[in-house]
């Protein structure tokens, strides 16, 4: 992929994630100052390697789980220090219940959620608590029926898999590569925080494939740091 190609395919995520709605070549031509032309020449190679798709004739491009992925693994920039007001806040926040356990982690998960639009989760020993499944399910993919109940089925089994699951480090499961429910249309993160009451325990978010992916990541990692830094108190 050329260094170009690599800029269409970040500003095509970047841009869908913030509108939900499919990127013209016209749009990108305005934000690169090249010509329509040369736009949907760089487009069409990205659509042939399977990066983007046309969802309707017409339309713009909206990306693909390959291109998501791609992004997630070469183009993402990690750093919480680019999120770092909103860092600070989820810091702020879980420092102020750090006498009580349960509460630090609740508003750890509720805050990330605020954030991030998405639902989040956080386990303590064998329960998981949830906040924001209203938030996911405002999303516009989840208007269509067949995507609310794929959505649904993954809630359905997520508690399970998360008391039996054993990562280390933060991991993003992307449509078909989530390991609860096979493509779920959703996007997964989930990262491990060291605390005195279990052995594996998880913060992280669910949310559809459409996201700010660097954003995300920066918030997730920063609320496991904020966690970490209250239970090594």
């Amino acid at each position: 992929m050329t260094k170009r190609q690599k800029e269409i395919l970040a500003s095509i995520i970047q841009l869908y994630a913030d509108s939900a709605e499919p990127v013209s070549s016209r749009e990108l031509a305005n934000i690169f100052e090249l010509s329509s032309a040369t736009i949907r020449s760089e487009m069409a190679v990205l659509e042939e390697n399977d990066y983007i798709f046309q969802p309707h004739v017409s339309s713009g491009r909206v990306p693909t789980d390959k291109g998501y992925r791609y992004f997630v693994n070469n183009l993402a920039a990690y750093n919480p220090a680019k999120s770092n007001k909103s860092v600070q806040s989820i810091a702020k926040r879980v420092d102020s219940l750090k006498d009580r356990t349960d509460g630090a982690i609740k508003i750890a998960a509720e805050t990330l959620s605020d954030l991030t639009g998405n639902m989040a989760f956080a386990t303590l020993s064998d329960s998981v608590y949830f906040h924001g499944m209203g938030q996911l399910f405002s999303q516009p993919e989840f208007i269509d029926q067949v995507n609310a109940l794929q959505a649904a089925r993954f809630l359905d089994a997520i508690q399970q898999w998360l008391t039996s699951a054993k990562i280390d480090t933060l991991q993003v499961y992307i449509g078909a590569e989530n390991p609860v429910v096979r493509s779920s249309g959703l996007t997964m993160m989930v990262n491990r925080f060291t605390s005195p009451y279990s052995d594996y325990s998880y913060i992280g978010i669910v949310g559809p494939t459409r996201q700010s992916y660097d954003k995300v990541i920066n918030l997730v990692e920063g609320t496991t740091e904020a966690l970490e830094q209250v239970f090594q108190e």
